[in-house]
Formats: structure tokens, sequence, C-alpha cells
């Protein structure tokens, strides 16, 4: 049923508050952080999401800043920097997902950003929200193929000296990402053979993902929604859900949010009604089916 306030929302509200969700969901931040880290009140940014708030430019390009994104990407247009940009954009904007990541591919090609099949397939990256088994599986994995197995956090906290909360509490997420980014080309550059478990945030990060996507074999770890959490809870760590009422709502935000860039993935693979051995067992197999790799 519509009412009379909705009605009253102008269709340029309505999307950018959805973008402004969507962006929100995908780094897996509050609403009460991105308000901070804006500096503008939650209310404002409330108002904002559900299209009743009157923006001004200063107040977008703040939420903008918070959310690490261009004003254009929030405004919904990051392609009018110059002529050839346009021109590319007109002959993409009628493809299909399956045409745009070819075009990517050729793209990677082009440039050389993009690692051989074979030396590519020799790193396995393990991508997914907490609690979908990208540690327990990812050790498993690699003892199995006989490769070092890394866990990206630890490789973070490494290079900032102190540990993930504090890196955003001291410095901010723009420095996260930036370590975030690092700690990945260092492991592409060390390891020819590697299984990565990486944070489930990484995908956030468009440069960091292409980088992950250029060089690793990825595999989306899948589960449901409540084995996430559950999972997560029963390790004693319920970031970044801790002292939400709403936890699982939350969760399934970010989740919807990051879908579609986990989905880029070359395997999804759903960790929801198995035990840790059948998860093991049939991992491994699809993973080695998909490299060709004799059992």
């Amino acid at each position: 049923m519509t009412t009379d306030e909705d009605t009253e929302r102008h269709p340029f509200l309505n999307s950018l508050g959805e973008r402004v969700r969507t962006l929100r969901a995908r780094r897996g931040l509050t609403r009460k952080a991105v308000a901070q880290a804006a500096e503008v009140s939650e209310r404002h940014l409330a108002n904002l999401e559900s299209g009743t708030g009157n923006a001004s430019i200063l107040i977008l390009l703040q939420v903008a800043q918070a959310l690490q994104c261009s004003i254009f990407e929030l405004l919904g247009d990051v392609t009018t920097s110059s002529p050839e940009w346009l021109l590319i954009r007109e002959l993409l904007s009628h493809r299909n997902e399956a045409e745009l990541r070819k075009v990517r591919l050729h793209i990677s090609d082009l440039f050389g950003t993009q690692d051989s099949p074979q030396s590519r397939n020799n790193r396995i990256a393990l991508v997914g929200l907490r609690g979908a088994g990208k540690t327990t599986l990812g050790q498993r994995l690699a003892d199995d193929l006989g490769f070092p197995f890394i866990e990206l956090s630890r490789e973070i906290e490494k290079f900032a000296g102190c540990s993930i909360s504090e890196i955003h509490n001291l410095y901010g997420t723009q420095a996260y990402r930036r370590y975030e980014r690092r700690a990945l080309e260092e492991a592409i550059q060390i390891y020819p053979e590697v299984v990565i478990a990486t944070p489930g945030g990484l995908v956030s990060d468009s440069a960091t993902f292409n980088e992950l996507l250029a060089h690793c074999f990825t595999v989306w770890l899948q589960a449901k929604p409540e084995d996430h959490l559950g999972r997560v809870a029963a390790q004693g760590d319920m970031r970044p859900m801790a002292g939400s009422p709403e936890a699982l709502e939350d969760l399934k935000r970010i989740l919807e949010g990051r879908s579609a860039f986990y989905a880029k993935a070359d395997l999804a693979f759903d960790t929801s009604a198995l035990s840790l051995e059948e998860s093991f067992m049939a991992l491994r197999a699809q993973v080695r089916g998909a490299l060709k790799l004799s059992a």
C-alpha cells in the first residue's frame, strides 16, 4: 500500500538512499559508524537512507568520504570524467554480467594484470563472511594440497604492528584497506603456491578485489546467515555485530550487499547442513576437479 509519504519522496532521493544502504552493507558498517565517520547525526543518515532526506552537497560529500567512495558513485555516475569514459559506458551499458566479465578479463589481459592460468590456479583464495569456514577448511585444504596456508588478517596485523580492531580505532577504515591491499600484494609475490583465507570485507575495495581475482583461483564459501552468526558466536566473537539487537538482520544486509561481488569467485561452495568432515571432502573434490588435480 502506498502512503502519502511514499508519493512525496523524489525518485532520486529514493535511489540515493538505496545506494547509501547498499554501500554501507557491502562495507559491513553500521549506520552509527557511518554517521560518526561522516560527522552527521544518525537520524540524518537514516532519513537519507529512507529517501526522505533533503541532503545538501556537502552532506553527501561527507557521507561519500565515510563510505570510501567518490560522490559520483554515490550519485550513481562514475563515468563522466572524459569522452572516452562516456563512449566506453555506452558500449557496455546494455551488456549482461557474463559479457561484462569477459570484457574485464580481456582488459586484464590487455594491460598484463592477469596471471597465467597455471600461476593463478596455484593460489587458492577463500572469500566469504566470517563463520563460513575459511580458516578451518582453508588450513585443511592447504595441508591436502601441500601448499602453505595464510590468514590474510594475521598478515595485516603484522604490517600494522597491532590488531585489526586497533587499526580501525587508531587509524580508520581507509588505513585498514591500505594494509589489506599491501598484505595481499606481498602474499601474491612471495607464494607461488598458497591457500589464502581472506577477510570478509575484502570485496568492498574494488582495487584489492581485482588484484585477488587476477592472481588467485577464488572460492566463495557460503552458508546460511543463521549458520554464519551461530559459528561466530560459538567462537566467542560477535564482530562486527557486537552490541546490535538485530544482529541477524545486520548480517543479512551485509551479505546482500556483498553477494554480487562474492559471486565473481571461480567456485561457490555451501557449507551449511554439512559437518566439518563432509564440508572438507566435498570442497576438496570440487577444488581438485576444477583445477584438474588428481585425487
